[in-house]
């Protein structure tokens, strides 16, 4: 029944027959000839229109109510936390994570090369029908097998599961490498002439006419749900000068090999999973791209452990420095206060 102070619900309660009256007069009092939510009641506003809801029906309501409650503050402490890495509050620092093992899946400087044909080569590999060409130099070292350390056996039987390597010596360059069908050198004295015009870091890294600036760049490789790094270290398969698919968006113009667009060592095979041959993705990487693993471990030519033999040098170097002034300091001492007390003693 509607008052002018309020209004009251009468709710049905054990045992039957009995009624408990509720009064909402706080909710709105001093509101004469005002319904629910503030609209004007209809006339003759009948009691049975107001009546409650059973017991059951309210907690049920109830319950609702709360759980709505519950996963508005869960979705809007979402929210939150994924946009404050866009725009954190001053003094919070947010920590970026990365992926240890595998690189950006959306957009990159280098896109990925997706569905290609990959074989396996190999420093010391004697030429075959399926590969007319020695390995045991590559487009730009002459020496390669004897730089490396040796041959580098392809058999699983005879290479070192830990490290990836062949067993029996320690590789002197990165047993991680590669091959991809374009030289930007026509000779050591001359590049080609669309070199400068086709590789994204020629101008960084040119110093003189005929020599390469693509060897030792890091490619990853993609074979299943495993990456693999690895360092560009010769020319193929079977072509040299496919720069529209090396550089652009073209696929691998060699037909051989099942159309074979890159060579991988046995040291990448192995880490992937691969057999002989498979489809895989590539694409080139900045050094700051790689995450720790076995490919930063050897070779001469590793980026990873030039700095680290550089870094352990200026810390001998350092020391000495340190030691050579303690020295002069100490000379100058006795030079100005004798050393008479210590011959005393």
């Amino acid at each position: 029944m509607f008052t002018r102070k309020g209004w009251k619900l009468h709710l049905k309660m054990p045992p039957e027959g009995a009624e408990n009256t509720f009064r909402m007069n706080t909710l709105f009092l001093g509101l004469p000839k005002m319904g629910i939510f503030g609209y004007p009641s209809p006339p003759r506003f009948k009691e049975s229109m107001l009546a409650a809801p059973p017991r059951r029906s309210m907690v049920f309501l109830l319950m609702l109510a709360s759980a709505a409650a519950s996963a508005m503050a869960q979705s809007m402490s979402t929210v939150s936390t994924s946009s404050s890495a866009a725009a954190a509050p001053q003094g919070i620092t947010v920590p970026r994570v990365n992926s240890p093992t595998m690189p950006r899946l959306g957009y990159s400087k280098y896109p990925w090369k997706t569905d290609i044909m990959a074989t396996v080569f190999w420093v010391g590999e004697t030429p075959t029908e399926n590969n007319p060409t020695p390995n045991n130099k590559s487009s730009w070292d002459p020496e390669w097998e004897k730089n490396f350390g040796g041959f580098d056996d392809p058999d699983p039987l005879k290479r070192n599961n830990a490290n990836y390597c062949p067993q029996g010596f320690t590789p002197q360059l990165n047993p991680f490498y590669i091959a991809l069908p374009y030289n930007d050198c026509l000779d050591y004295s001359t590049h080609k002439p669309e070199a400068s015009k086709i590789i994204p870091w020629f101008k960084q890294r040119f110093t003189r006419a005929g020599k390469t600036v693509l060897r030792g760049t890091w490619v990853a490789i993609r074979f299943g749900n495993r990456v693999c790094y690895a360092q560009w270290e010769d020319c193929g398969p079977f072509v040299t000068d496919d720069h529209e698919y090396v550089f652009g968006n073209a696929r691998p113009k060699n037909t051989s090999n099942r159309g074979a667009g890159i060579d991988v060592s046995p040291a990448v095979r192995d880490y992937l999973g691969m057999g002989s041959s498979g489809k895989c993705d590539w694409r080139f990487v900045d050094v700051n791209e790689i995450p720790p693993g076995p490919w930063r471990s050897l070779g001469n030519n590793n980026h990873f452990v030039r700095a680290q033999i550089q870094q352990q040098s200026q810390q001998r170097s350092d020391v000495a420095s340190r030691l050579e002034e303690l020295k002069k300091a100490r000379d100058a001492y006795f030079k100005q206060n004798g050393n008479s007390d210590l011959r005393v003693r």
